[in-house]
């Protein structure tokens, strides 16, 4: 039986997270990409908790890399306010191409280190 995109997604995402963990001081910066828009969160594995959070809901009009890369340095702007300069990048089993290389490099843009 053949597994669908989706599902090669998860698992992809799912052997990521073996390895990944977020804490307080170096939350783990979590990307979601859906047809329509792109969400990046910084998320506290410890706790459970979304620290600071970002999506291209926000950005009238803009789409695709320009709406990813947006996201990023919001994101960035926002973590910079909760004094957070670390983070690891969690790619969510996306290639890192495209939008979520965007994103990435927005969020190095607006201050967070890899």
């Amino acid at each position: 039986m053949t597994a669908t995109k989706h599902l090669q997604r998860q698992r992809r995402h799912f052997k990521i997270r073996q390895s990944i963990i977020g804490t307080a001081e170096k939350p783990r910066l979590s990307v979601f990409r859906s047809n329509k828009a792109i969400y990046a969160q910084l998320v506290d594995d410890t706790k459970s908790a979304t620290l600071v959070s970002a999506s291209s809901l926000q950005m009238k009009g803009k789409k695709g890399i320009e709406a990813a890369k947006l996201v990023g340095q919001e994101i960035g702007k926002l973590a910079k306010e909760k004094k957070i300069e670390l983070c690891v990048f969690d790619r969510g089993g996306y290639l890192y191409h495209g939008q979520v290389k965007a994103l990435a490099d927005g969020a190095r843009e607006g201050g967070l280190k890899f």
